[in-house]
């Protein structure tokens, strides 16, 4: 391993370390244990670009594929983006703490020093691509973040936005992103009507802005009967606009890619051709992200 990637890591592993506190007590229907499992993971080494609808029922959301299917909505998203002059070379975050932290995305704008593409050489052209918003963190993503205040123009950075504006329309004005990774959930487990709410609300405003919203399923199963993850595929599946499974990802993982408090991710470094980093849930995670940027823009610009 390269010194400087070698550094990073290490200093990613102190913070997570001390960012990784046990969650608070919660109310309601306990989540059941994960279970050990000693299955490799599979993941698809070269990215396809599908070209129909997903012809699964949300019901099914469990065995959807973990890159989605592209949709000729999308397609029409992205198209009124460029002619509404957004920008085809960013994407926005918005989400809570599993996007909007630094060993999400971070590295891929930190130069090739900082991480190990290994089979997956194939997703470089992207990262050139979307150069500068991997490192960016925005308006709409941070910790603590939910539905609600992501609409909430009292929670936004005043030193950035205008009066009134909520964190998304914020992020919306000053990034003009052709492409929204949508990651939240966890924080509303125990308030799924006003996650199914605010989620409608924020699919519509990115939808007017002509921003192709590319949802994610959450990793855990805090309210245990995955009602949040069916909520987010019938939605995408409603909006006609691309899913990223994270959930079935991780599920080869030792005891599904969770740290024993059921919520937050096991830690590895960025190096897909890593072994031992090809278990654990954050490597996982940036790579299948990576994968499913890949996916979407290659699918509606017809990028070979």
């Amino acid at each position: 391993m390269h010194p400087y990637r070698l550094l990073f890591s290490t200093f990613l592993t102190l913070a997570i370390t001390a960012c990784s506190t046990p969650i608070a007590q919660l109310t309601g229907t306990p989540s059941p244990s994960p279970t050990n499992t000693s299955q490799p993971v599979t993941i698809p080494v070269t990215t396809e670009v599908p070209t129909t609808s997903q012809p699964l029922t949300c019901d099914k959301w469990q065995s959807w594929p973990v890159i989605p299917v592209i949709s000729e909505t999308a397609r029409e998203i992205y198209e009124s983006g460029q002619a509404s002059g957004n920008d085809s070379h960013a994407f926005s975050k918005i989400g809570d703490g599993e996007i909007s932290t630094a060993w999400f995305f971070t590295v891929f704008d930190l130069g090739e020093d900082y991480y190990d593409l290994g089979p997956y050489h194939d997703l470089l052209p992207a990262i050139d691509h979307f150069t500068g918003s991997f490192e960016r963190i925005g308006m709409a993503a941070r910790r603590g973040f939910n539905t609600k205040l992501i609409l909430d123009p009292s929670a936004s950075d005043l030193n950035h936005c205008e009066s009134g504006e909520s964190p998304l329309s914020c992020e919306l004005r000053l990034h003009r992103p052709a492409f929204a990774i949508l990651s939240l959930g966890t924080n509303q487990v125990w308030r799924r009507d006003e996650f199914d709410s605010g989620m409608r609300q924020i699919l519509d405003i990115l939808v007017s802005n002509n921003v192709v919203p590319i949802l994610s399923t959450k990793g855990d199963n805090l309210e245990g009967d995955h009602s949040i993850n069916r909520t987010i595929a019938c939605l995408a599946q409603e909006y006609d606009v691309p899913l990223w499974n994270f959930w079935s990802a991780i599920q080869p993982l030792s005891d599904h890619g969770l740290q024993p408090d059921l919520e937050h991710l096991t830690y590895g470094i960025n190096d897909f051709d890593d072994a031992h980093a090809m278990q654990s849930a954050w490597t996982l995670r940036n790579l299948t992200a990576l994968q499913v940027l890949d996916a979407v823009w290659r699918g509606v610009t017809s990028q070979p």
